[in-house]
């Protein structure tokens, strides 16, 4: 048997993610003080969008620092699927915010409310210039660690979220339509819904040891098969430990029995840089004696 334990970080991903949630967290804090000063539902819709991904990048964060603890006698795997779990609370808790906000904003549409739109122009636009800023810092490494890439298309949408807020508060400064308010607020409430739906069930599906999303179990399979002396397969599983760190077990039959430290390390090491698994335990037999419990899971 072989296994694959080790996945290295970059040492720079922690100051950036810092720096990230400090900017994007006193961000949040500013623009909901304002929505609820100033009454605008689409800066209170905002600041919940900012929050989705200030929660996105703890996770990120907490993965990476999670990733690097030793596993104990009570956790064997360590701790990497408390990723999993605070992903799903955070779907609930969202969609459960911006429920509220959406529900508020169809009822002041047929009532809207005055808000202060360039006082409001003034708060967005500081949300380009840090959700830009902050896409900026996870520029450099987007292309080298999946939690950065996913940090960078984040910040990025959210200057552009941001956008649209400047633009619906230009819309009511020129026309004083104040209608435009709960009608920019329902439709970034919108935004936020499909990205929290989206959270919540890929938690599901990872909390439920699914196949992590961009792994093709056939994919794995067939290439498995293709390996020297393997004459067939079966027991295969691929599940995530962490939002970022996937297993698999398999058991390969290979009745030559040249399964030597050599090969074990290889395809562990295949496995990483093919198919993004960095937790390989692969279990040899010869198949002459009898044939494993395991081959037919249908039978008890």
């Amino acid at each position: 048997m072989a296994g694959q334990h080790t996945h290295e970080i970059s040492p720079d991903v922690g100051p950036l993610f810092l720096w990230a949630v400090t900017l994007n967290t006193a961000y949040v804090v500013l623009e909901a003080a304002f929505g609820f000063g100033l009454g605008s539902l689409a800066l209170l819709a905002d600041a919940a969008h900012n929050l989705t991904d200030v929660g996105g990048l703890l996770l990120a964060w907490g993965a990476v620092v999670i990733a690097r603890r030793r596993p104990t006698a009570l956790h064997t795997y360590g701790l990497g699927r408390a990723t999993v779990l605070a992903a799903l609370a955070n779907g609930i808790a969202l969609l459960i915010g911006v429920g509220a906000i959406a529900r508020e904003a169809i009822e002041r549409i047929s009532a809207p409310e005055p808000v202060a739109a360039t006082t409001m122009i003034w708060v967005a636009a500081i949300g380009i210039a840090v959700n830009f800023g902050t896409a900026l810092l996870f520029f450099k490494g987007r292309s080298r660690d999946i939690n950065v890439g996913g940090a960078f298309l984040h910040m990025a949408a959210d200057a552009a979220v941001s956008a649209g807020v400047v633009i619906s508060s230009l819309v009511i400064v020129w026309t004083g339509w104040n209608v435009v308010d709960p009608i920019v607020a329902i439709l970034i409430a919108a935004v936020v819904a499909w990205s929290a739906f989206g959270l919540f069930k890929s938690a599901v599906h990872l909390s439920l040891d699914g196949v992590p999303e961009g792994v093709d179990v056939r994919a794995v399979d067939a290439w498995l098969r293709t390996l020297p002396g393997v004459v067939d397969l079966h027991d295969l599983h691929v599940w995530a430990l962490s939002t970022t760190l996937n297993a698999l077990t398999v058991h390969l039959v290979m009745p030559a029995g040249q399964a030597d430290d050599d090969f074990l390390d290889e395809v562990a090491h295949e496995l990483e840089t093919r198919f993004g698994i960095a937790h390989a335990t692969l279990q040899v037999e010869r198949g002459t004696r009898r044939d494993c419990h395991l081959a037919n899971p249908e039978q008890p």
